[in-house]
């Protein structure tokens, strides 16, 4: 990946962190459960990197040390400090600039580290050295993601899967060469890291999470969709009735009512 299309990744997420930050799910706390075990002792050093607004970093609280949330986007780490002084700035939580390729740890001095809905916008071998390189032995590494949408009933999901395919579409039709980004494929997450041969362990579990929520909430998970705000950064405004329509109708079928949806998640663990 060159550093024009880095550049692009990182600046996606600009201008809509706190839109993402009250809307995405917190991370179960299964994943710290899980992590520990795997790591067979409590952890004292996490490093969360791609953090994003925090969400990923504050469920290590009270279960590790020291949790260091690396995020590159002034945005997104703008919201993760002024959450971090909402909570009283627990000092057992810092969060610093950085990307996943030039972490500023010495050698061997992280237990864990996780990357939240992050590591597909990483070039993922340099990463996968570089996450190598700070791990204790025995340290552990995980992506996670959720699947989308979340889980609640076949109109409104179908509306969302197409509400994100027209913006997929407007992306690629209104973006220049020099807009690109570039995703990897989350499916070849397992993949990459064998491939790395840095990892005597690797395996993929999915789980899942419930979660409370609104008609508002449920609009706004799909509105905090990155090809969906990066085709309203390109001026794609067909797609504001789109999201009208779709917002009109989750309210419909929500009916003023807050229900449960589900979150699943598929998390791919290694061992070092």
């Amino acid at each position: 990946m060159n550093q024009h299309t880095e550049a692009n990744n990182i600046n996606r997420f600009l201008g809509y962190s706190n839109l993402y930050d009250q809307n995405r799910p917190i991370p179960p706390s299964d994943i710290v459960k899980i992590l520990t075990n795997y790591l067979q002792a409590a952890p004292q050093r996490v490093a969360d990197v791609g953090c994003g607004t925090g969400l990923s970093s504050f469920i290590w609280l009270n279960n590790a040390n020291e949790i260091i949330g690396v995020e590159p986007n002034d945005d997104m780490l703008e919201v993760a400090i002024a959450n971090w002084n909402a909570q009283e700035k627990p000092a057992s939580i810092q969060f610093v600039k950085a990307l996943s390729t030039k972490l500023p740890f010495t050698s061997e001095s992280i237990d864990i580290i996780t990357c939240s809905q992050s590591f597909h916008w990483m070039e993922p071998q340099a990463t996968l050295r570089e996450f190598a390189r700070v791990l204790n032995k025995g340290g552990v590494f995980a992506a996670y993601d959720c699947d989308w949408p979340p889980s609640f009933n076949k109109e409104v999901e179908e509306s969302y899967k197409r509400l994100i395919s027209q913006a997929e579409v407007l992306v690629e039709q209104l973006s220049t060469k020099e807009d690109q980004t570039y995703k990897w494929n989350k499916e070849e997450h397992l993949l990459q890291i064998r491939k790395s041969g840095l990892f005597s362990f690797a395996k993929e579990i999915v789980f899942h999470n419930w979660e409370t929520c609104d008609a508002d909430r449920y609009g706004n998970i799909a509105l905090s969709q990155g090809s969906l705000q990066t085709a309203l950064k390109l001026g794609a405004n067909d797609l504001k009735d789109s999201i009208t329509k779709f917002r009109n109708q989750v309210e419909r079928v929500f009916a003023g009512k807050e229900h449960d949806i589900l979150f699943y998640y598929r998390m791919r663990i290694a061992v070092k």
